[in-house]
């Protein structure tokens, strides 16, 4: 792994949110850490209700992680575009983060520690 990311599980019960609606709840959170940039918070996939995030055609490419992929979030009230992102085929040095799912957070999107 590259010796400025930091991959560990965060204790305690983690949720998502958007347009008022939970997105995702889970235990089994990741933070990775990142150089100077704060910390970001991934969610099993499995524990994200996948019913809200529309794939897009954005991919970006980080040379620590791999390329990540987006989807939006679309609720009764609100789109988030590409305000979700996901690393499908990591690098090996951040395999964990494979079939996890990060948030941009924003007004309208919440990730919190409950």
């Amino acid at each position: 792994m590259a010796k400025h990311i930091k991959i560990r599980k965060v204790p305690g019960l983690w949720t998502v949110r958007s347009g008022g609606a939970v997105l995702g709840e889970t235990t089994n959170a990741l933070e990775l850490s990142e150089g100077d940039l704060p910390p970001v918070i991934y969610f099993p996939r499995g524990d994200v209700a996948m019913a809200f995030l529309d794939r897009t055609d954005k991919v970006t490419h980080c040379p620590h992680k791999g390329d990540a992929n987006y989807y939006s979030i679309v609720n009764k009230s609100s789109v988030a575009e590409n305000a979700v992102w996901t690393y499908e085929t990591p690098l090996d040095a951040v395999a964990e983060i494979k079939d996890y799912l990060a948030f941009y957070t924003s007004e309208s999107v919440k990730v919190e520690q409950i």
